[in-house]
């Protein structure tokens, strides 16, 4: 070899240096604190809670709210008052809507039977969200033959801008019942509570897991024999706030198939296969639709079984959906790696199914194969365990703008998010009652919201990249509880498996 071949030789081994050496710089900057990050996104729940605060409570700036829910009715034919105190609100508004409640009681409790064992610490904390989202679903429950449904008129509510401890608008109590039904939303406490009880019983509660259980059991057979919408029962103060635009039907396999892993009973599974025809949206899920968990939640519990096989088939679409590579994508993603679906708050998509993509990868470990997509593409478990992780990280930082999209999580993050009571002063820093409209200055603000949601994950960018840090823009600045449920138990995996 000669003198020139030799330098050239030379120079293209250090550019390939160079660029390994790049490459390695670039993912060791991008390394996170999943720790950090599972901690703060189960601590925001505390800042959702709703009632009397515990001694144990972390985020100190709330304070005691809502101390006289249940006793204003939109009909009191039946009962006066009733005990509707604790729960969470949902998102930045100051209204308990109980279908989106029940759902991120159910992501905690999958994310908690998944990866709670590598939580570490943070698990008590994750069993203490359970906890106060269960307590006041079985207040929701207590009367047979009727659910509770929302607490606060969201006509009311969001024509304010007050902080939860102040409230003065109409915390009327909604229900349903046998005359007026609300299948899905009852069909969903009952996922929670049966969900739960899986929880609790495994962590040495066994009293509590079993009331839990029994109230499932009893709340399900509720939302079966008298089926209905409560789109239709209670129309206009849950339309078009959490409409339920999917029907009603996932939500009772959903429920059904959360009972039979709790119970192990073959009416559940018999019920499961007689409706399954009725969950068609294989593509879809979050706290509306339910098809795509039903089907991987099936899935685990069948593995290796023959009976799986409409279910597995169905499961493999939904991530042949998902998966960037896959001739079957039915989903978008920016430019930057964020997947993205129709509808507001798309955060909570990313969350979601990544938090099924995690969930699917270990069915595929357990049953050893692989997914066909077509068109050479073969999805592994590692394969959607990637994908999983691209969009946390893409959460926490890897993007385009260099920003976390987790409040108090990285240098820079949304200051301004759309929530009344981290936008408005605490009551240790202003002791006087705000009232209706007098928070009006602090949402107009471009001042940062005093009091930081740690934890909370927002709305995020739109599909390219963009994000306008504003209050006003609440499809993008608003933070909610079904956002950061299923991410909680995506973290704990790869706080104990980071690569």
């Amino acid at each position: 070899m000669g003198l020139d071949q030799r330098l050239r030789l030379m120079k293209m081994i250090m550019i390939m240096v160079c660029a390994l050496l790049g490459v390695t710089q670039r993912s060791m900057s991008w390394q996170h604190n999943y720790g950090e990050a599972l901690s703060k996104s189960i601590l925001f729940f505390e800042g959702q809670r709703s009632g009397k605060l515990p001694p144990t409570q972390r985020m100190t700036w709330r304070k005691d709210s809502a101390f006289e829910d249940g006793f204003q009715l939109d009909d009191d034919r039946f009962f006066d008052k009733v005990d509707l105190i604790g729960g969470y609100y949902d998102a930045g508004d100051n209204v308990k809507f109980n279908f989106p409640m029940a759902f991120s009681t159910t992501m905690l409790a999958w994310s908690v039977i998944e990866f709670g064992k590598f939580m570490g610490q943070d698990l008590n904390h994750a069993l203490d969200a359970i906890g106060w989202a269960t307590d006041y679903l079985l207040k929701s429950t207590n009367i047979p033959g009727v659910v509770f449904a929302q607490v606060g008129d969201p006509h009311g509510d969001h024509n304010c801008w007050e902080r939860p401890e102040d409230m003065d608008t109409p915390r009327t109590t909604f229900f349903v019942s046998r005359e007026n039904p609300g299948s899905e939303v009852s069909a969903e406490i009952a996922a929670a509570l049966a969900a739960s009880s899986i929880v609790f019983r495994k962590y040495h509660n066994v009293e509590y897991s079993e009331r839990l259980l029994q109230r499932a059991i009893m709340v399900f057979d509720f939302a079966d024999k008298y089926r209905g919408s409560y789109n239709d029962s209670l129309g206009s103060y849950v339309c078009p706030f959490y409409c339920d635009f999917s029907g009603y039907q996932d939500e009772l396999v959903w429920g059904a198939a959360w009972l039979l892993k709790a119970t192990n009973l073959p009416n559940y599974w018999n019920y499961i296969k007689q409706n399954i025809h009725n969950v068609k949206n294989f593509g879809e899920f979050g706290w509306d639709s339910k098809d795509a968990g039903i089907n991987v939640l099936v899935s685990k519990l069948l593995v290796n079984n023959p009976a799986s096989k409409p279910f597995t088939l169905n499961a493999d679409k939904f991530i042949c959906a998902v998966l960037p590579e896959s001739p079957l994508i039915s989903v978008s993603y920016s430019r930057g790696g964020l997947l993205f679906k129709s509808g507001g708050s798309n955060m909570q998509h990313a969350t979601a199914y990544s938090f099924l993509l995690m969930v699917y990868a270990g069915y595929l470990n357990k049953a050893n194969k692989k997914i066909d997509c077509g068109g050479g593409v073969f999805a592994s478990s590692r394969r959607l365990k990637q994908v999983a992780k691209s969009q946390v990280d893409y959460i926490l930082g890897n993007n385009p703008l260099n920003m976390s999209y987790m409040v108090g999580y990285g240098s820079k993050f949304p200051k301004r998010i759309h929530h009344r009571a981290s936008s408005l002063p605490s009551i240790d820093q202003h002791p006087n009652q705000i009232d209706c409209k007098g928070g009006s200055s602090y949402f107009e603000t471009q001042n940062p919201n005093p009091n930081l949601l740690l934890g909370a994950i927002v709305g995020g960018p739109n599909i390219n990249d963009e994000y306008v840090d504003s209050r006003a823009d609440f499809v993008h600045s608003e933070p909610t509880t079904y956002i950061n449920a299923p991410l909680v138990g995506v973290l704990a995996y790869f706080k104990s498996h980071p690569y």
